[in-house]
């Protein structure tokens, strides 16, 4: 059975297991989707375009499914205070009844796949769950080149600082470190790629452009998404990039407490070269020459 094949019976069992092509989703009165909706809005609540997002619904599909649930009188909308041109989506009294209801019937759906295996069984079993759920992750990342001044574009970046901050003996300062601004991350100067994982930022990556070389900045992943391979895809979208603009060779800098990031640089591709620049936070300089697109 080749891995196509495998993955295929994997799902069909999955979807069998978990009831998705029932109409009445572990004995409730509505099928799956709803009751996934009803989930993900919760206690807490959550506005409408932060749910599609997660869900990776469109627009049409994801209100048919929070119309039926207020039809139910299990979840209200109004206008978001942060933002009101976007619904806020918050459960009922009834609502909050249901949610407990269907965190007891699939508690007790797991517990009966888990019941049957011994301490070893299940220890084996929970870490393929992990394993699989991770790499199903990888497929559902997004890339998009943003404006370096959106929302999470500054998140991104910010999370860059605060990390370099802690890692770094001396510290961080944006200002003492060469300039990567919004205007040098715009075109035509530059690009800012953000990486998406169900519709949050994971990660980002910039570009400067200096005619035939550039220059990668703002290489980050958080660190609950790091094991997906992010940076390795960040840098190749924006090698792509970068072809796409005429550059041939890239050139980037890094310290030395950040080992992950040089291994990550030399199995690419990059050769660690003299000091290119006089950037203070830099103690390796790398480079490499990329093919021109077709």
């Amino acid at each position: 059975m080749n891995s196509v094949t495998r993955l295929r019976a994997f799902n069909r069992s999955i979807i069998r297991h978990i009831g998705v092509l029932e109409n009445r989703f572990l004995g409730r009165n509505r099928p799956i989707g709803e009751s996934r909706v009803l989930y993900e809005i919760g206690v807490a609540g959550i506005n409408v375009r932060d749910l599609r997002a997660k869900l990776g619904l469109d627009s049409g599909y994801c209100s048919r499914l929070i119309r039926a649930l207020e039809n139910e009188g299990l979840v209200r909308s109004s206008a978001d205070t942060k933002d009101r041109r976007v619904r806020f989506l918050r459960v009922t009294a009834a609502g909050k009844k249901e949610l407990a209801k269907l965190d007891e019937l699939s508690n007790a759906q797991a517990l009966a796949v888990l019941d049957p295996l011994n301490q070893r069984e299940r220890a084996e079993f929970e870490a393929a769950l992990e394993t699989v759920e991770r790499y199903y992750n990888v497929h559902a990342v997004q890339f998009e080149i943003e404006d370096p001044e959106t929302q999470s574009a500054q998140y991104c970046i910010g999370q860059y600082y605060a990390e370099l901050a802690d890692r770094f003996a001396s510290g961080f300062d944006p200002e003492a470190s060469i300039s990567a601004k919004p205007e040098e991350l715009r075109a035509p100067e530059g690009c800012l790629v953000v990486a998406r994982l169900l519709g949050f930022p994971a990660g980002c990556g910039a570009l400067k452009f200096h005619g035939k070389v550039a220059e990668v900045k703002r290489m980050w992943v958080s660190a609950e998404k790091r094991g997906l391979g992010l940076g390795r895809r960040i840098l190749h979208r924006l090698e792509e990039i970068a072809r796409s603009h005429g550059v041939e060779i890239l050139r980037l800098e890094t310290n030395k407490s950040l080992k992950e990031a040089r291994s990550l640089y030399r199995n690419h591709g990059y050769e660690e070269v003299p000091a290119f620049n006089d950037e203070p936070y830099a103690h390796h300089w790398f480079e490499k020459r990329i093919a021109r697109s077709a």
